[in-house]
């Protein structure tokens, strides 16, 4: 497995400051080192663990699955999505496909679409970007939490009845123009498979898949 990536970070690297970035956005604690990745509690009220690797063998995982038998609790790696799925027993869930993926910060135009208005807010290290319909509703939002100079987005979500006009894009030109403002220079995420086509199209670079399976009663 590639350990590194065109922007000459390393791919555990780009793992625990996602971590670090998403904890900033969605305002939880932050993680917490473990051999080869960092773990992080998850669901309400936190009850479940997460690990997440970016460094492992077939014998790790399957230790760390075995560790993490109780239902709700959840491993992914930055590696082959096969990679985890022969590492975890028959009674877990795979999640739906991730991929890890950067792109450099640079200004760029951007408008809002006509009947909107776009507003962007920073409180510390997070930044908010939201559209707002000319009536009132939120049509979109994105987050984007900052750990260094690398900005890690979030929760880009477009509202079903203003899809397909560009808001998600609008979105994250306007965070990466602000986060090149703040002085953060790279930007980092983990999109879907549908997702990801959006963001190559913006110019972001795929680094590794993501997968995740979760644990369940058998």
């Amino acid at each position: 497995m590639s350990t590194d990536n065109p922007a000459g970070h390393s791919i555990p690297d780009l793992v625990m400051a996602w971590g670090r970035g998403r904890a900033v956005s969605r305002v939880t604690p932050q993680p917490v080192p473990v051999p080869g990745g960092f773990a992080v509690p998850v669901g309400a009220p936190g009850t479940d663990l997460r690990q997440v690797f970016h460094t492992y063998t077939a014998a790790s995982l399957a230790e760390a699955a075995e560790r993490m038998a109780a239902p709700g609790h959840q491993i992914m790696i930055a590696g082959p999505t096969d990679d985890l799925r022969d590492a975890v027993p028959s009674t877990w869930t795979m999640d739906d496909a991730g991929h890890l993926m950067t792109t450099a910060f640079n200004p760029t135009a951007y408008a809002a679409p006509e009947g909107c208005r776009l507003n962007v807010e920073t409180e510390g290290e997070l930044t908010v970007a939201r559209a707002f319909h000319f009536n009132g509703d939120l049509a979109a939002s994105a987050r984007l939490g900052r750990t260094g100079e690398i900005g890690v987005f979030d929760k880009v979500v477009t509202a079903p009845n203003h899809q397909r006009r560009g808001l998600g894009s609008t979105l994250m030109r306007a965070l990466s123009t602000t986060a090149y403002h703040l002085g953060m220079r790279q930007g980092l995420l983990v999109g879907s498979d549908e997702g990801r086509a959006l963001y190559e199209h913006l110019g972001w670079t795929y680094v590794s898949d993501f997968p995740g399976a979760r644990s369940k009663s058998a």
